[in-house]
């Protein structure tokens, strides 16, 4: 795939298993296959994690956030494999995960993904998301490709 053909939000919803509410990629921005991805998630104040995290001070949790980075990377892995039809990205282990500032209904969370290793099966990728440009957290993460059969 070039980097001119973006996955659509229903293509995002066929390369991803998750869905409602876990789904947390809303739009791809740029992809270069086996380099970098960018995607956003536009936090809202309806997210049902809000009702309890925190009510009358709302803040997206930072494992969400982790989640988020971590489904981008996972559209990466899986858009840079030969086979991605009967493939699937499981994250391993998340990696020197530090959060910089609060995450807020009205956000647009920019997440970059870049390849740091890659193999047939396993994969390790540095993370960042930032609301208006100011890093909001980084992280790096490992994730296995599997296809089905293996």
């Amino acid at each position: 795939m070039s980097q001119l053909q973006l996955p659509s939000p229903a293509e995002i919803q066929r390369i991803l298993p998750h869905r409602y509410p876990f789904l947390l990629v809303d739009r791809i921005l740029s992809l270069e296959p086996g380099k970098r991805i960018v995607g956003v998630k536009n936090i809202t104040v309806n997210e049902p994690f809000f009702q309890g995290h925190f009510p009358g001070r709302p803040i997206m949790p930072g494992v969400l956030i982790v989640e988020a980075m971590a489904q981008v990377g996972g559209i990466l892995g899986l858009m840079s494999t030969q086979n991605m039809g009967n493939a699937s990205i499981y994250l391993l282990g998340i990696d020197k995960v530090r959060f910089r500032k609060l995450v807020l209904p009205g956000d647009q969370l920019v997440i970059e993904v870049e390849i740091l290793r890659s193999g047939k099966k396993f994969w390790k990728m540095q993370a960042t998301a930032h609301v208006d440009q100011t890093l909001v957290c980084e992280g790096e993460m490992m994730a296995a490709i599997t296809n089905e059969g293996d």
